[in-house]
């Protein structure tokens, strides 16, 4: 392949000529102005879509390879915590030290409270089981003898049980 001048970006660049306009375009400009990606029905959504890769759209192709990138991503946005931080609280269950999927959890029940010392990794069934009040004195209490603070105001004081009763 021969370098010229690409006649639309007009940078010194590798190129072809196009049979039909007879112009000499870089690939760049190539894909920009003449090319179009292949619809497919996604194997996952079953929409029609932009082919993107392993027959996937773009969406489900980032969210099937890529999760974990989008998790950091989402608590960055979200929460304001960098990466490192998350990585290192959703390390492992604080409860049963479970390490496949572990969530953030806000001790406090404040997402704007981003201290260190207010967040802590669950596993979703501990997580489940602390915003239940059934469970939720049991949980707190372990957690308290893990280590980590848990807000008096949090514990349960039975409420439920005052305004909901027969």
């Amino acid at each position: 392949m021969e370098k010229r001048a690409c006649d639309n970006c007009h940078q010194i660049k590798s190129g072809n000529v196009q049979r039909e306009t007879n112009q000499y375009l870089c690939k760049p400009c190539w894909k920009k102005l003449h090319w179009t990606p292949k619809k497919i029905i996604c194997s996952r959504c079953k929409r029609e879509m932009f082919h993107h890769g392993k027959g996937l759209c773009s969406g489900c192709f980032n969210s099937t390879f890529f999760i974990e990138r989008t998790r950091e991503h989402n608590a960055k946005r979200s929460h304001n915590i960098d990466v490192e931080t998350y990585r290192r609280i959703t390390r492992a269950c604080m409860v049963c030290g479970f390490d496949k999927i572990v969530e953030i959890h806000h001790l406090d029940h404040n997402h704007i409270n981003n201290a260190q010392d207010n967040l802590t990794g669950l596993c979703p069934n501990h997580h489940k089981m602390l915003h239940s009040k059934k469970y939720q004195k049991e949980m707190f209490d372990t957690l308290k003898q893990k280590g980590f603070k848990v807000p008096e105001s949090n514990l349960s004081d039975g409420f439920f049980k005052k305004k909901f009763s027969a």
